[in-house]
C-alpha cells in the first residue's frame, strides 16, 4: 500500500481527501495536518510518508518554503502542490523548489489518486490546466528573443516583486542598496513601458519577461 500524507488547512478538504484515501484498498492516509509545522512534528512519531500532498497557502511556513526543507532533509518524499493557485509563476517555484507533481483543488478523486499512484512509481502528474500553462510557457520562450530585454539582475528583481517583497528585503537578497534597487527598478519601467509595479507583476506572471 502507498502511504500518503496531506497537508492542508482547510478542514473540509483535508478530512474529504483523508476519507477517500482511507476508502481505497491501495493507498492509506498516513498523516492529517493543516500546517508544515504540524506535519513535521508528526512524522518524528509517525514515519516519512511515500508521498504527500502540500497545499501552498498555509498558516506559518508556506508550501514551497517546506518542500525545500523537505526535499533537503527526506529526498524521498514524492511532493504534490494540491493547491487553487494556477499562476505561472507559483508553478514555476513549485517545479523549481523539486515537486513532482501540480494538482489543482478541483481535481477528481480518482485523478488525485491516479497522480499518487503514477509519482509513488517515479513519474510526474499534472492537473491538464497546469500542464497546457507549462507548454504555454515554454512555447512562448521559444518565440522570444534568446537575449531578454532585462539584465540578469534586473530579472531577479522582478521575482523579488513578484513575490511581494519590499524594496529592503529585495536589496538585502540581492546584495545592494536600497537605492540602487530604486535604479534598478526605474530602468525596469523604462525597458518594459510600463509605469507601475502591478504592471511589471503581470508581465512577469504571463510569461512575457
Amino acid at each position: 500500500m502507498i502511504s500518503v500524507a496531506i497537508v492542508e488547512d482547510d478542514q473540509v478538504i483535508r478530512e474529504g481527501v483523508e476519507n477517500y484515501l482511507e476508502s481505497r484498498e491501495d493507498m492509506f492516509c498516513m498523516i492529517s495536518a493543516d500546517s508544515v509545522e504540524q506535519f513535521l512534528k508528526q512524522m518524528e512519531s509517525k514515519g516519512t510518508p511515500e508521498v504527500l500532498l502540500m497545499d501552498i497557502g498555509l498558516p506559518g511556513m508556506s508550501g514551497i518554503s517546506g518542500m525545500k526543507i523537505l526535499n533537503d532533509r527526506w529526498p524521498g518524499i514524492n511532493i504534490i502542490m494540491f493547491t487553487i493557485h494556477h499562476d505561472s509563476h507559483k508553478i514555476f517555484q513549485s517545479l523549481c523548489a523539486g515537486a513532482s507533481g501540480y494538482l489543482l483543488k478541483n481535481t477528481p478523486f480518482s485523478k488525485i489518486s491516479e497522480a499518487i499512484r503514477i509519482v509513488a512509481a517515479g513519474g510526474s502528474f499534472m492537473s491538464p490546466q497546469i500542464a497546457r500553462k507549462v507548454m504555454d510557457f515554454f512555447h512562448k520562450k521559444q518565440q522570444q528573443p534568446e537575449d531578454s530585454v532585462l539584465t540578469a539582475k534586473e530579472r531577479e528583481i522582478v521575482l523579488g516583486l513578484v513575490d511581494g517583497l519590499s524594496y529592503k528585503m529585495i536589496a538585502g537578497q540581492s546584495n545592494i542598496s536600497i537605492e540602487t534597487v530604486r535604479t534598478h527598478i526605474k530602468n525596469i519601467y523604462k525597458k518594459l513601458h510600463v509605469h507601475c509595479k502591478a504592471d511589471v507583476i503581470r508581465k512577469s506572471l504571463s510569461g512575457e519577461i
